[in-house]
């Protein structure tokens, strides 16, 4: 863990990225509760006027919505909720700035989509943007733009808050991610149901074990449940970044994972920082396929840093073109990186397990040897 850069020997982090989700900020009610938005932007008001970087990702936009237009009942469709949003994420806004203005405080607020960060010039120009908000001490409220993205155009939409944080915090080079809910962290069981559950307050490696966990505990009053939180977990660890899932009701909970108290689940990084291009590429947001390769393709990958070859590829999922991003697995089903092919589905499909002095008569063309270099890889 990395010393805060102030000199400040008591904070372990010093860029951190909270989550506040919706079942946290509105009490488990159906409208926003300001005695728990008011402590949690007392802590990450103080962190500030410490030196720290901070960032906020807010749910709350649609319940907030739902309570300034009166409706008591539950309205589906998403047309409706992206009206909700409209109307709740200014006074939502408007919360975050009265709250923060008693500490002389300047916030910003960002609305993000999936296709914002999908590309390579959206990326960039998203993290620019954040981090020089960072720079000039202003504290940005971030939240998914639910106007805009919509559930059938799954390409657009991050599908909760959960995830968008983990892009966020992959955006800025964050030391610490904190999911802050209305849970303790991750349990072994569904507590509510087995006695016998208990907290887990460590993970060094999400597996299929802590997913099937996570999958059996119930969803909260917000749009994601523990699954959505740990996939974000994977997604940020993957960038390097710290992770912990806990309860934003506990007293001072946001200083106290600030200075290295052991509290929640916390997820080790599964990597070291990496730098942007990569980050990007590992993101998950710009994938357009797949490729399964064997047993030998896979050591040359991991322990040998060499490309990716043809002769090495046993199976193609999913359509892409030359230039795409693809997601490279095992033959077990582990998830190795990802690359830059250059190669098109098509034409991998033709010329994979092959040698590559073969391409140009299989092809009639050839793009060099390597289906992906390892100048475009990032293996995790």
């Amino acid at each position: 863990m990395a010393k805060d850069r102030k000199s400040n020997s008591s904070l372990y982090y010093h860029r951190i990225v909270a989550k506040f989700g919706t079942s946290l900020l509105t009490g488990g009610s159906d409208r926003l509760d300001e005695g728990i938005m008011s402590r949690l932007v007392a802590q990450v008001a103080q962190l500030h006027q410490q030196g720290l970087e901070m960032l906020v990702v807010s749910s709350g936009a649609i319940a907030s919505g739902r309570h300034k237009l009166g409706l008591t009942r539950e309205f589906r469709g998403i047309p409706f909720k992206q009206v909700l949003a409209s109307v709740g994420q200014n006074h939502l806004m408007q919360a975050y700035e009265q709250l923060f203005s008693q500490y002389d405080i300047t916030v910003a607020q960002a609305l993000l989509t999936k296709a914002d960060l999908s590309d390579r010039a959206g990326y960039l120009n998203a993290r620019n943007t954040l981090l020089a908000l960072l720079e000039l001490r202003v504290l940005c409220i971030v939240n998914e733009n639910d106007v805009v993205a919509v559930d059938e155009i799954q390409e657009a939409k991050f599908g909760d808050n959960d995830n968008l944080s983990a892009m966020v915090a992959n955006l800025v080079d964050a030391d610490l991610l904190l999911l802050l809910t209305d849970t303790a962290g991750l349990y072994t069981a569904d507590p509510y149901r087995n006695h016998d559950a208990y907290l887990i307050s460590q993970v060094e490696r999400i597996d299929s074990e802590i997913e099937r966990v996570a999958a059996e505990t119930p969803s909260s009053f917000g749009t994601g449940g523990m699954i959505t939180k740990i996939e974000a977990a994977k997604v940020a660890t993957s960038s390097g970044v710290t992770v912990v899932i806990a309860d934003g009701k506990e007293s001072d909970i946001i200083l106290r994972l600030a200075g290295g108290e052991t509290i929640g689940t916390r997820f080790l990084p599964a990597t070291s920082k990496l730098e942007s291009r990569k980050r990007w590429m590992l993101s998950g947001l710009s994938i357009k396929g797949k490729l399964v390769v064997d047993s030998g393709a896979a050591v040359a990958l991991k322990k040998q840093n060499r490309s990716l070859l043809a002769a090495g590829i046993k199976q193609v999922e999913g359509e892409f073109q030359r230039g795409d991003i693809v997601n490279i697995y095992d033959k077990e089903g582990s998830r190795l990186g990802c690359g830059i092919t250059n190669y098109s589905s098509g034409d991998i499909s033709v010329i994979k397990g092959t040698h590559s002095r073969k391409i140009t008569m299989l092809l009639g063309y050839d793009y060099g040897s390597e289906i992906v270099h390892r100048n475009n890889l990032v293996i995790l």
